[in-house]
Parts: C-alpha cells; structure tokens; sequence
C-alpha cells in the first residue's frame, strides 16, 4: 500500500467511497456509500462495504479502496477473530502484521475501519492500527469530509451516534463526487 499522503492522489487506493464510524453513548456506528466508481464511471451505486463480522457480528467493519483487496483483508480479519475470539485490538494487529510483510498482501489497496462494542480502530498497508481520541474514524475520498461533519455534530447534545453517521455521510455526499447517498448503517 501506498503512504498515505501519495495515496489521496491514486483513484484506485484511495478514491471510490466514503466510510465512518462515530462512537457515542455506548454505541457505535458505522456508515458506509453504495458508490463503485472506475476512474470517472459509476459502475455500482447499491455496493454494500460496511457489514458485520465476527462471531455474532459482534464487530462492524467498512473498506475503502479496491473491493477484491478489501474482500481478502476482511476475510483474514475474520480468521484472526476466530483464533483470537473477543479481542479485536490483537486480531487487528496480527493482521496488520500480515498486511505489512506478506509478499501477497502487500499489494492489497485498501483501508479498513473496524469496530466492536467497547473500541475502534484503523488498519492501513503501511501495519497501521489507529485508534481515534474522539471516537470518530473517516476513510476513503470522501472520509474527511464525514470526519469533519461528525466532529462538529459530536458538539450537539441529544443526538445518536447513528443519526450523527447519517447526517455527516449526507454532508460527504454533497461534497464528494465518488461518494453516493446510497448509505447503509450498522450499529452495535
């Protein structure tokens, strides 16, 4: 995977949809766009990129980046909650191990934002895993323009970490082009 500072400037590492996740309250969300695009192409808008995994689907997950490398790095994530049940911070490292030396992986192009009921992290290519102050994760082309939108409406009382996604993923896809309003929630 590409640093992260060149990767925003590759439409097949970095651009392509919009990923958040906002912890509030005791719950966590996790919001993700149908968008496929192929350089300047819709190819898809009903593309389902955040789903539960896990024993239960006790941990949410969503991607950015090229679908088949996302497809792989989900299913090594979910063998590795498998050998190491309820601990998703050493699933995420053991993986992010892998991503970072195997000869294979390596070429994966792809982010992930991952959560379960008590954390939340991101994994990069580069053995990243990232866990937020705020409790707020953004990835993908439209991810900073989420990210901001959350911030912001994290300072508004009464208000869910699902309707803080859905708000803040509606701003995202105003903005960006390769982020739809096609949006689908998960919430633990």
């Amino acid at each position: 995977m590409q640093n992260l500072t060149t990767a925003a400037a590759d439409p097949i590492g970095w651009h392509g949809t919009t990923i958040l996740c906002v912890r509030r309250d005791g719950k966590v969300t996790m919001a993700g766009d149908g968008q496929v695009s192929m350089g300047q192409t819709i190819v898809k808008g009903n593309a389902r990129k955040v789903r539960r995994i896990g024993a239960g689907g006790t941990v949410i997950s969503g991607f950015a980046g090229a679908t088949a490398d996302a497809f792989t790095l989900l299913e090594r994530l979910e063998s590795k909650l498998e050998r190491y049940p309820n601990q998703l911070e050493r699933a995420c490292v053991e993986l992010a191990k892998d991503w970072r030396t195997d000869r294979y992986l390596r070429r994966l192009e792809a982010l992930m934002a991952v959560a379960d009921k008590d954390r939340s992290f991101t994994l990069t290519g580069n053995g990243d895993v990232l866990e937020p102050e705020d409790g707020v994760i953004g990835i993908g082309s439209g991810g900073n323009y989420a990210l901001a939108a959350a911030r912001a409406l994290m300072t508004v009382p009464d208000l869910s970490s699902e309707e803080i996604a859905r708000r803040s993923m509606k701003i995202a896809s105003d903005i960006c082009v390769y982020t739809n309003g096609n949006i689908i929630i998960e919430t633990l």
